[in-house]
Parts: C-alpha cells; sequence; structure tokens
C-alpha cells in the first residue's frame, strides 16, 4: 500500500511538472515585434496560452534566435514546432522596419516560391549605422524562387538602406549589397529594387 501512495504522488508531481501540450505551432512567415519583447506568440502561430512567454529581447533592429533553442524554449511552454524546413536560425524584426512578404529565416538554401521584396527604409539625414566595417555579415541572395543565405566581411560601415561590399571569405570575391539591419544585407534583384525605391 506504502508503494503504491509513493508511485502515485511520484506521477502526481510528474504532471504538475511537465507543461500540457498545445499542440503543434507553425512558424509565422514573418515573425515580427513592436515592443522589443519577443513573445512566442509573435513568432508561431497557434501558440495559444503560451502565446505571451518572453523567448528573446530586442534591442536593435532585429533578433536572431538559433532554430534548436528555440524548439527548446518552445517545448518547455508545452509547444511542438517540427522544424520541417530544417532551418537553422529564425530572425524576429521590428514591425515597423520589417522586409515585405520575405521570410525571416536564414537557411543555407532553400526554395522560396516567390522572390523577396524589400520595404526601402525610410529616408534619414542622419541615418543609423547598421553595419560596422569588418562585421560578419549574412547576405541573402533571392533569384529565380531561390533564397541563399552567404556569410562574409563587411569592407566598410553602412546604414540601413545604404550600398555595403561584402568580402566573402570562401572564395575572396566581393559582394555589391544593400544593409538592411544589424548583420544583415541583400544582394541580387531584390536589393537593387529597394535601392530604386529610395
Amino acid at each position: 500500500m506504502r508503494i503504491l501512495t509513493h508511485t502515485l504522488i511520484a506521477a502526481a508531481a510528474l504532471v504538475v511538472a511537465t507543461p500540457a501540450l498545445a499542440g503543434p505551432v507553425t512558424l509565422k512567415a514573418n515573425p515580427v515585434d513592436a515592443d522589443g519583447e519577443v513573445t512566442l506568440g509573435d513568432i508561431f502561430d497557434g501558440a495559444g496560452s503560451s502565446a505571451s512567454v518572453v523567448v528573446a529581447r530586442r534591442s536593435g533592429p532585429s533578433v536572431v534566435m538559433e532554430a534548436g533553442q528555440l524548439q527548446s524554449l518552445a517545448r518547455q511552454s508545452g509547444l511542438e514546432w517540427a522544424n520541417p524546413r530544417g532551418l537553422r536560425r529564425v530572425v524576429i524584426r521590428n514591425v515597423s522596419l520589417s522586409p515585405v512578404n520575405a521570410p525571416a529565416t536564414a537557411t543555407a538554401a532553400s526554395s522560396a516560391p516567390t522572390p523577396a521584396r524589400y520595404a526601402a527604409p525610410a529616408a534619414s539625414t542622419r541615418a543609423e549605422r547598421v553595419i560596422s566595417r569588418n562585421d560578419i555579415v549574412q547576405v541573402v541572395y533571392v533569384v529565380g524562387g531561390v533564397r541563399l543565405t552567404i556569410s562574409g566581411r563587411a569592407t566598410a560601415n553602412a546604414a540601413a538602406g545604404e550600398p555595403v561590399s561584402i568580402l566573402n571569405l570562401d572564395s575572396g570575391r566581393t559582394i555589391d549589397a544593400l544593409a538592411v539591419s544589424p548583420g544583415q544585407a541583400i544582394a541580387g534583384p531584390a536589393a537593387r529594387a529597394a535601392r530604386a525605391a529610395l
């Protein structure tokens, strides 16, 4: 009888300590937040009662979270994200600076149904620097429905919306890009379209 009682107490404690699963959630196509406190509801559709759980704080235009870390944080709150596309990182941006219809995930290579379109940053006489010389920058190149991300070193300072040359450390080639947020730039047709809109 004593063994049965201890077993029931242990089982009850386990139930209390384990968050109830709220079912699977889906990553939003373009996660954004407005107040600097990134919640599960900002990142996932279907977060339910866990939507208000804060998982990161954004001090600049964007914050980058590792996909594995995000899965773990979601699981701790009773949510299950399968990461079906095998993403490595998720970028959450300030809602006012967010690219238009651009997936907010950074991957080595992934297909996208349509090329990303980026909103042109507002013109400013004193633009805030988002990339500094020698920073390691993720450059996103979208063409023909394919999205590639390349890492390189910035050769100059740049504010959002300004051109910046990025040195690809693997090939030694320089990429003409457009700065969009700290450590992030775009190249190719999306960069040309954003530059033309300035």
